[in-house]
C-alpha cells in the first residue's frame, strides 16, 4: 500500500513538472511573438542605420556619368552650359527650411490638396517643398507613405513640365518665322547650350525638349529613393540617383573600391527633377526613349509612360528588369491618373499677371 502510495505521489509530482513546464513554454512562446515585432518596429525606426541602396548603375549625363578625369576643357564648358541652369537653381534656394511630417500634412489639408481630389479634378495645388520630412520613413502605413510621397514629388515634376511645355512653344514660334529677331536668335543660342546641341539642329533640339510623363517621372523617384526614405533622398534632395565625380555628392557607404563616383547632391527637390528631365533630354544612352516620344508626338498620341519606360533599360544595370519595376509601380500605384493633371498657379504667379 506504501509503495502505491509512493507511486501515486510521484505521477502526481512529475504531472506537475509535466504541466508546469508546458505552461512556461506556452508563456514564453505566446511573449515571443507578442514582444517581437514591436522590438522589429523599435529597432526599425530608431536603431536601423542600414543604408537604402539600389544596385543599379545608372547611365547618367555629362559630368554626372564620366570617369574619365583626362576631360578637355571644351566637354567641360559644355556640361557648365548644358547644367548651368540647375546650378543656380541649386544656389538661389540654400537656406530651405526642412518641415516635419506633421507640418506638412496639415499643410496640405489646410489647402485641400489630396490624391483623391487630383485623380477626380486632375488639378494639383501649388504646394513646392524644398526638402523631403526625415519622418517620412516612419510612416508604417506603407499606403499612407507611398501617398505622401507622391504628394510631395507631383507638383514639382509637372512645374518642370510645364517650362518645358512654353519652351517648345516658344521654339515652335522661331520655326514657324520667316525672320528671327536678336532676342529670338539670343534665346536659341541658349537652349542649343542648354540640350546639347552643338550641330544648332533645330530638329533634334525640338526632340529633346519635350516632357517627361509624369507618373514615370514619380515611378522612377520611388524606386530610387525607396519612397524617399533613402539616405541620398534625405541628406541630398537626390531623386533620381545621379552619380557625379567632381561635382558635390554623397560617398555610398558600400561604394566598391576604386569607384570614384558620389550621389549628386541638391540643395532643392525641384534642381534635382530638372536634373532628371535634362539627363533624359541629353544623354545619348536614352536616344531611343526621346525617339519613340517624338513618334508619339508625331501622330499626335498622348505620351504614355508605359510605353516610353521600355526605352530606360539603360538607365540601371538591371536592365529589363528595372523596367519592369516602373512598370509595376507605375500599375500597382495608379500613377497614370496624374499625367493630364495641372497644376494651378501660385500667388507668386497670380502676382507676376498683375
Amino acid at each position: 500500500m506504501k509503495k502505491i502510495n509512493n507511486y501515486s505521489d510521484s505521477f502526481t509530482k512529475k504531472n506537475l513538472n509535466t504541466l508546469s513546464r508546458i505552461f512556461l513554454s506556452s508563456f514564453l512562446i505566446i511573449s515571443f511573438f507578442y514582444v517581437a515585432p514591436k522590438i522589429v518596429s523599435f529597432t526599425e525606426k530608431n536603431l536601423n542605420t542600414k543604408e537604402f541602396t539600389n544596385n543599379s548603375k545608372k547611365i547618367l549625363a555629362y559630368t554626372l556619368n564620366d570617369s574619365d578625369q583626362n576631360k578637355s576643357q571644351n566637354k567641360i564648358i559644355d556640361e557648365n552650359d548644358i547644367l548651368f541652369d540647375i546650378f543656380s537653381l541649386n544656389n538661389l534656394e540654400s537656406d530651405s527650411v526642412r518641415l516635419s511630417a506633421s507640418t506638412i500634412k496639415q499643410l496640405f489639408e489646410d489647402t485641400g490638396y489630396n490624391l483623391k481630389d487630383v485623380r477626380k479634378k486632375k488639378l494639383v495645388k501649388p504646394v513646392a517643398l524644398t526638402l523631403l520630412p526625415q519622418e517620412i520613413k516612419m510612416i508604417e502605413d506603407s499606403k499612407k507613405r507611398k501617398d505622401f510621397f507622391i504628394q510631395i514629388v507631383l507638383p514639382l515634376v509637372i512645374k518642370e513640365n510645364n517650362n518645358i511645355r512654353l519652351d517648345r512653344r516658344t521654339l515652335f514660334s522661331i520655326i514657324n518665322k520667316n525672320n528671327n529677331s536678336t532676342t529670338e536668335k539670343k534665346w536659341l543660342e541658349k537652349k542649343y547650350k542648354q540640350y546639347g546641341v552643338n550641330s544648332r539642329d533645330l530638329s533634334t533640339l525640338k526632340i529633346r525638349m519635350d516632357e517627361i510623363p509624369v507618373s514615370l517621372a514619380i515611378a522612377q523617384a520611388a524606386k530610387e529613393t525607396g519612397w524617399g526614405t533613402s539616405r541620398f533622398a534625405q541628406e541630398g534632395n537626390a531623386l533620381f540617383g545621379q552619380w557625379t565625380w567632381s561635382g558635390d555628392g554623397l560617398k555610398p557607404k558600400n561604394a566598391e573600391k576604386g569607384k570614384g563616383h558620389k550621389v549628386m547632391r541638391f540643395n532643392v527637390l525641384q534642381a534635382s527633377v530638372r536634373a532628371y528631365q535634362r539627363n533624359l533630354n541629353t544623354h545619348s544612352g536614352y536616344k531611343e526613349f526621346r525617339k519613340a516620344r517624338a513618334e508619339s508626338r508625331d501622330l499626335n498620341k498622348p505620351l504614355d509612360s508605359m510605353e516610353l519606360s521600355k526605352y530606360l533599360n539603360k538607365y540601371a544595370e538591371t536592365g529589363n528588369q528595372y523596367v519592369e519595376v516602373l512598370q509595376k509601380i507605375i500599375e500597382q500605384n495608379k500613377l497614370k491618373d496624374f499625367d493630364d493633371a495641372k497644376l494651378l498657379p501660385s500667388s507668386i504667379d497670380l502676382e507676376s499677371l498683375i
